[in-house]
């Protein structure tokens, strides 16, 4: 089956944000519901990095956001890891802290700051 243009770009798209690495040791599970479920999942969640109108900077830091905001503090990590390579700064990170505090409560925005220390700490 050849792969759509829609899912070549949004491999592409996870590719530059998240890194070789991460990407790799995400798809490395052979199992073809493994398979089918990485293919959904960046179909649907970098597919729609793929479209116009938002730059992967912008998108990034909505992604933070979204994920502190939620709850879902290992994505949260992942996506302050990846943050540079979308473009986002530190500077807009820590703005970005006072925002989720502010709207999304204290502890998201003190959970999030604790995971923002551990990855520049990590660097």
């Amino acid at each position: 089956m050849e792969e759509s243009e829609a899912l070549s770009a949004a491999r592409g798209m996870r590719r530059s944000v998240l890194g070789d690495t991460y990407v790799d040791g995400a798809t490395a599970d052979p199992d073809p519901v493994a398979v089918e479920f990485q293919d959904y999942l960046t179909a649907t969640a970098w597919g729609v990095w793929t479209r116009g109108g938002l730059t992967p900077r912008d998108r990034s830091l909505l992604v933070l956001a979204m994920t502190a905001a939620l709850g879902r503090m290992e994505e949260f990590r992942v996506h302050t890891e990846s943050a540079p390579r979308a473009g986002v700064t530190d500077a807009e990170v820590d703005e970005l802290l006072f925002q989720i505090a502010a709207y999304a409560g204290v502890p998201a925005g003190s959970s999030a700051r604790r995971i923002v220390t551990a990855v520049r700490r990590e660097r």
